[in-house]
């Protein structure tokens, strides 16, 4: 049965899975992206499941995605109960202006955002990554506005290191101006760095965590060896798959994890994601499928209540990483 759960210290209720988008649009994009027809019984299952929280972004093949999301919320949601949400940052083309969080970039694409997700607001609209290119300041203020003009319901953040988020959150504070309530960040397993400063400081300052990548891309999901054939179309041609799993230990942790998953006669999917659910301040991973029967393995993993020993057994084998994702 779905759970929800406060984002953050705001006041909006969400489902502890939140449908990650980026699998539904232009397989010209991506050759593992379904089109429009062949999503439609993804969205129609997981409102069945009680999920009302679903995540895409504008660059996810090139608008194509939030299109096809407005279009299957519309109808098979209830608009007002569905938590939607979108981001902003990456380029949609190569002309000037065109990326980054400038204000001229953020207006401009949520606009066309709006328009083309159907609404007439956003409930959480997103910064993609940190932008070393522009002022703090303006971005915030740009953020701000999208907000007071009733364009935008709430604000969050992704992938970026602690101290940037820190001065964005000061510099809102400070400066009066609305402030994220939400840090959507790379953590799963096989990459925990975030546990050093990220994961702390939201809970400090009231942030609700979303995880992208809680399968690692479906790598925890897999319940053969790193060395074995990929088992899906995306693993096979997925690029960043390939480079950014590639550390010794993590098939020590793959290997932990199926003997986890074993002991409990569960599936390694959702050992993996019950652990994710367990840390502290987690409020929604952020699930990708290509199957429909991944979301009902995903769902499986919030009744799921692992032991300290469980726990214990999947966390001994990780050792540091690069920071991967920013």
């Amino acid at each position: 049965m779905m759970e929800y759960s406060r984002l953050g210290r705001s006041g909006l209720r969400v489902s502890r899975l939140c449908l990650g988008c980026m699998s539904y649009g232009d397989p010209s994009w991506q050759p593992w992206v379904l089109d429009e027809e062949a999503a439609q019984a993804h969205f129609r299952h997981a409102v069945e499941l009680g999920i009302n929280f679903f995540d895409t972004a504008d660059i996810y093949s090139y608008g194509v995605s939030e299109e096809i999301t407005g279009r299957a919320l519309k109808r098979f949601g209830n608009a007002d109960e569905i938590v939607l949400a979108s981001k902003v940052f990456f380029p949609m083309t190569d002309r000037p202006s065109r990326g980054g969080l400038s204000r001229k970039h953020i207006v401009q694409s949520c606009e066309a955002s709006l328009r083309r997700l159907g609404v007439e607001a956003i409930d959480l609209y997103q910064i993609h990554r940190f932008d070393p290119d522009t002022p703090i300041e303006e971005t915030l203020e740009a953020l701000d506005l999208l907000v007071r003009q009733g364009k935008v319901r709430y604000l969050g953040a992704s992938s970026m290191y602690a101290w940037q988020l820190m001065k964005m959150l000061s510099a809102a504070t400070s400066g009066g101006l609305s402030r994220f309530v939400s840090m959507q960040n790379h953590y799963n397993l096989l990459y925990r760095e975030e546990e050093r400063e990220m994961l702390p400081l939201c809970r400090e300052e009231g942030l609700g965590i979303i995880p992208w990548s809680p399968l690692a891309r479906g790598l925890l999901a897999r319940g053969e060896s790193l060395e074995d054939p990929p088992a899906t179309a995306r693993a096979e041609s997925d690029q960043l798959l390939h480079a950014r799993y590639t550390h010794p230990a993590d098939a020590k942790v793959v290997a932990a994890l199926r003997r986890v998953a074993a002991t409990r006669r569960e599936l390694p999917a959702v050992v993996a994601l019950a652990w994710l659910l367990s840390r502290e301040g987690i409020t929604a991973p952020i699930i990708g499928t290509t199957k429909v029967a991944h979301m009902d393995t995903a769902v499986r993993a919030l009744d799921v209540e692992l032991t300290p020993d469980d726990i214990a057994a999947l966390e001994a084998p990780y050792v540091p990483h690069h920071v991967i994702g920013h």
